[in-house]
């Protein structure tokens, strides 16, 4: 099929269910007249004639950008039409904001960077503010072919133009790679994360994709996320000012310890207003209506749990500050059956990259809990002792889970529940860890209300079997979160690829299970946690029943 009939093919398929003889300002009136598949069938028409415009628009403004460079001068493209930079005229024909401009300019570098006279015209997003701190602009030097799996997917329409670009900004370039090094083995993990990570796409969310990327380029590249590490945390700072109506004003720029424990306390203190566990204990309940019921904003909340926290300070009764749940961070570290520990540690909710160095400084002040996994990351079964998954569980799920394990669910473990694949009443379900699973109060309150299963045959991934009234549809394989998945794999960085320690890891292949020590900190006190104290914490945000 070309380009252009499936484009072809794709309006007449809108066409059928819109009516060819439709005017656009009757269009609305003629929608809301469609039934519920119907109205699916047309979004889904709709994105997929999107996807086709967009690949002939991006791979046209690759073109604009390669005859717009600095070396074109007056005579470049965009400067001949009166605009300074390629990204300006983009910007200009499409109507969209600058950043929009400037990812078109560089997903259509990436497209046809391999093929244009004269290699990539990198030049273009140089001139552009660049979109994250960590991402270096794009190299003026010809491509390398470590993003081919990208430009592959794109051609081929299974990812969209900001997933492209959400996963190669997000793995950056391999370190050291320039048009002088032959860096086989880093553009070869390079473009295997790239693949995985495309067929992944479909699954995720736009912010954790780009979140996984960012992840698994640590993984590869544990320098390179040491030195990013301590650069971001250079750029922390907090001031305070007054705007022209004298309303006292704050900025803080977090490092990454500092973010995520600033989210944890806003977390633990504000879930039951953003779906947080249900199965709680009677005094937890209440204070959960009392919050629920309360008539702040959520901002004003977290505002007047921020002034808390100062005025309690290091003295501070954790209870009354944050109720039963007292916030703390968890990190996760690989360790290995030799006793080598993971250069990259991670936390167990957002799944945030952390040096090895920072986890032996957590390790000397609050101490750490051992859970032992397979190669895949599944804890070993404990035991069918209770209805409720213990808070030792409730533990070793989070770690092998990460999360909500629904597709397409990026709430973090704290915001979880844990379900019984075997229905404890009605099949005898056993509280295993390999028979339990993480999933968040939405979609958890999803499966049992609206006919979805799930299951799992001895040690393979569990399956989410869709309801019975959606004939045809599929069965979904849960497969672990990419970034754990290269947790799993242990120290993998990109000269292992050669090898194949890489792929090993990725396809799950261990013999030997590794360790994964747990490092809680606590948030509001000031003095060295004690190991039972440490103990407590990792089990405090942990009562959450089974399914």
């Amino acid at each position: 099929m070309t380009f252009a009939s499936d484009i072809t093919d794709r309006t007449a398929v809108l066409a059928a269910v819109v009516g060819a003889d439709v005017e656009p300002h009757d269009l609305a009136a003629r929608l809301s007249q469609l039934g519920d598949d119907e109205a699916v069938a047309v979004a889904e028409a709709s994105a997929a004639l999107i996807r086709s415009a967009e690949l002939a628009q991006v791979a046209a403004v690759g073109v604009i950008a390669a005859r717009s460079t600095r070396d074109a001068g007056q005579s470049g493209l965009a400067q001949a039409r009166g605009h300074r930079t390629a990204i300006a005229l983009v910007q200009d024909l499409t109507g969209t904001t600058k950043a929009d401009a400037a990812r078109k300019v560089r997903v259509g570098e990436s497209l046809l960077g391999g093929s244009l006279p004269g290699g990539r015209a990198g030049t273009a997003v140089a001139d552009a503010a660049p979109t994250d701190a960590d991402d270096a602009p794009p190299s003026a030097d010809p491509p390398s072919s470590w993003d081919a799996p990208l430009s592959a997917a794109l051609l081929a329409q299974t990812i969209t133009t900001a997933q492209h670009d959400a996963i190669r900004q997000g793995l950056g370039e391999p370190p050291g790679a320039d048009v002088s090094s032959d860096d086989g083995a880093g553009s070869e993990a390079w473009s295997a994360a790239a693949e995985q990570l495309a067929t992944e796409a479909g699954t995720l969310s736009l912010e954790e994709l780009r979140h996984t990327a960012r992840a698994i380029r640590d993984r590869l590249d544990p320098d390179g996320a040491h030195r990013r590490y301590l650069e971001r945390f250079e750029r922390r700072s907090f001031r305070l000012w007054t705007d022209a109506d004298g309303n006292r004003r704050g900025s803080f720029l977090f490092d990454d310890e500092g973010g995520v424990l600033a989210q944890t306390v806003l977390d633990s203190a504000l879930h039951p207003r953003r779906g947080g566990p249900r199965f709680v204990d009677s005094a937890e309940r209440e204070r959960a209506a009392e919050l629920s019921a309360d008539t702040r904003t959520n901002d004003q909340l977290a505002y007047d749990l921020f002034v808390d926290v100062l005025r309690s300070g290091a003295l501070a009764d954790a209870e009354t500050v944050f109720g039963t749940r007292q916030a703390g961070v968890r990190l996760v570290q690989v360790v290995d059956h030799a006793g080598a520990r993971s250069p990259i540690a991670h936390t167990e909710d957002g799944l945030h990259s952390i040096p090895r160095e920072s986890a032996d400084q957590h390790i000397c002040d609050s101490g750490h809990i051992t859970v032992t996994v397979d190669g895949c990351g599944s804890p070993l079964d404990v035991g069918r002792e209770h209805r409720l998954f213990t808070p030792r569980q409730r533990v070793a799920l989070a770690v092998r889970d990460g999360g909500c394990r629904w597709p397409g669910c990026d709430r973090p473990a704290s915001y979880c529940e844990a379900h019984h694949a075997d229905h404890w009443a009605e099949h005898e379900g056993r509280t295993d860890i390999d028979r339990g699973i993480l999933l968040c109060r939405f979609h958890h309150m999803n499966l049992h209300h609206h006919g979805w299963r799930l299951t799992r045959s001895g040690k393979d991934d569990f399956v989410l079997h869709p309801p019975g009234d959606r004939s045809g549809a599929a069965p979904i394989p849960l497969r672990p979160r990419l970034t754990l998945t290269y947790a799993w794999a242990g120290d993998v960085r990109a000269s292992d690829v050669q090898t194949g320690v890489a792929r090993a890891g990725m396809d799950r292949a261990s013999t030997d299970p590794p360790r994964h020590r747990l490092l809680p900190r606590g948030a509001a006190r000031a003095a060295h946690l004690s190991r039972r104290h440490a103990d407590a914490l990792c089990g405090a945000r942990d009562r959450h029943g089974a399914g």
